[in-house]
């Protein structure tokens, strides 16, 4: 029986097709904030609730529920906006942006790059401590040598991103591969289907679109060397919370008692080093953030960064976005079209290509990565059972589709989060981040043409070609 304000199917789409709508003009056309494209479409969403008389004690319900998933990643990002600023005070950052100038090859730097965040993401499992550690390095570094910016971002998030989809100790692996009910290293083994092919090939494009004729003359990086040597404490000690972050990710802890205890660390350091350094500056630091003065303009620019107040636009963006999943959530409104959805494809092929869109689709109206795996996984999980396809194949799509594309919407919790950490808006960034453009592309052709697609009855096999009802 048909709830009381359950949305037709009809008023499901057009409230959803008047969402896209309203954010595309907004944030593409307008170009205005995407918190302020956010809001509008909660008024949206909000005054469609009360046409539809439903009680603002769920509509109060909704933004609630729709929040809590997104507090701990909240937090997450206040410390690691303190864990910056705290290691480029402690000279952490500037060690590894110096030996960094010495040992990565300047022509292959950005193929260089992705390459070292992929293997530092495997091991971490984190893209959002890769990003905002090394890869805050590698950024200055590559700034330095006049790389276009949002080439090095998409080369940075590309490897971290990777890594944190094939890590074991990844959250988001270790999700996708509880919501299908698969064992998690049978998921990492059937994701090698999309992820290698998407992991070459933007191997290839950041070796075409980032070979350097190293424009910048020698004399400068030394100039840039010698200006960070003066400013900060380079040394080989500095490397030692870099190892600590690998021993917490060896020992499985969790990420926020990691990252505390790395700013713990980093504080103790800047102790040692400076000892007449008074509480309240670094205090005032983790609070603001660091301000670099060494008197050169591109440094002091690349390393004023970090505190808890840098992350404040990000903290209200994912209230916001999370604020309007869960009114989509409350009212109906997207399960209303997963569950037509999920009912309407009869082929194998078809629902692996649908489930891969509704991934894509929920990270677009709800901008939270979970949910992007969770929503899908639970709506396809008993469909992909009734065509007898192998349910590692969902988890992979769901990582393809819901991980790894929530690093390119602008108002999605890790697309906000990098454009936070490096300064370049998320559409700027976006068509150089490879890894994440590609991923979904593999998963397709994989699903059109059954390579990496196990079905568990040759009946099945037979009905893998697309169709629908």
């Amino acid at each position: 029986m048909k709830q009381k304000n359950q949305p037709s199917i009809l008023e499901a789409s057009l409230v959803l097709i008047l969402i896209i709508a309203s954010i595309a003009l907004g944030v593409i056309v307008l170009k205005i904030s995407p918190s302020i494209a956010i809001l509008a479409s909660i008024a949206v969403v909000m005054i469609y609730a009360v046409i539809k008389k439903v009680p603002f004690d769920q509509i109060n319900r909704g933004i609630i529920q729709g929040i809590k998933p997104g507090i701990i990643p909240i937090f997450i990002f206040l410390l690691i906006g303190a864990l910056i600023a705290v290691w480029i005070q402690a000279g952490i950052i500037p060690t590894l942006m110096v030996y960094g100038f010495k040992i990565i090859s300047v022509k292959w730097f950005v193929p260089s790059i992705f390459i070292v965040c992929a293997i530092v993401g495997s091991a971490v499992g984190s893209a959002f401590t890769v990003m905002s550690t090394v890869g805050i390095a590698f950024f200055g570094i590559g700034i330095t040598l006049g790389i276009h910016p949002p080439l090095l971002v998409g080369a940075i998030a590309s490897g971290a991103i990777f890594g944190d989809k094939m890590s074991p100790l990844s959250e988001s692996t270790n999700l996708a591969a509880a919501i299908a009910e698969v064992d998690l290293f049978k998921h990492i083994q059937n994701m090698l289907w999309s992820t290698v092919p998407a992991f070459v090939v933007s191997l290839i494009l950041f070796a075409i679109f980032g070979v350097s004729d190293n424009a910048v003359q020698l004399s400068e990086i030394n100039e840039v060397v010698s200006v960070l040597e003066r400013n900060f404490t380079v040394s080989l000690w500095a490397l030692v919370p870099i190892g600590f972050m690998f021993f917490c990710a060896w020992k499985k802890i969790p990420a926020i008692l990691t990252i505390l205890l790395n700013v713990g660390i980093a504080i103790l350091f800047i102790i040692v080093q400076s000892p007449e350094t008074p509480i309240t500056q670094i205090a005032t630091f983790i609070e603001s953030g660091f301000v670099s003065e060494t008197g050169n303009q591109q440094i002091d620019l690349l390393l004023s960064r970090g505190g808890l107040a840098s992350m404040m636009p990000t903290v209200s963006l994912i209230i916001l976005t999370l604020s309007l999943g869960g009114l989509l959530m409350e009212t109906n409104l997207i399960s209303t079209v997963m569950a037509v959805v999920a009912t309407k494809i009869q082929s194998g092929s078809g629902t692996i290509v649908v489930s891969l869109l509704t991934s894509i689709g929920v990270n677009i109206f709800i901008g939270e990565q979970f949910l992007s795996v969770i929503l899908p996984g639970n709506a396809f999980k008993e469909v992909y059972r009734e065509k007898k396809i192998d349910l590692v194949v969902l988890s992979r799509v769901l990582e393809d589709g819901g991980t790894v594309i929530n690093y390119l919407i602008p108002w999605g919790i890790a697309g906000s989060f990098v454009a936070s950490t490096f300064g370049v808006p998320t559409l700027t960034y976006l068509p150089f981040v490879f890894f994440s453009l590609l991923s979904p592309v593999f998963s397709l052709i994989s699903a059109l043409t059954g390579i990496g697609v196990t079905y568990l009855d040759e009946q099945a096999q037979k009905k893998k070609f697309f169709s629908v009802k």
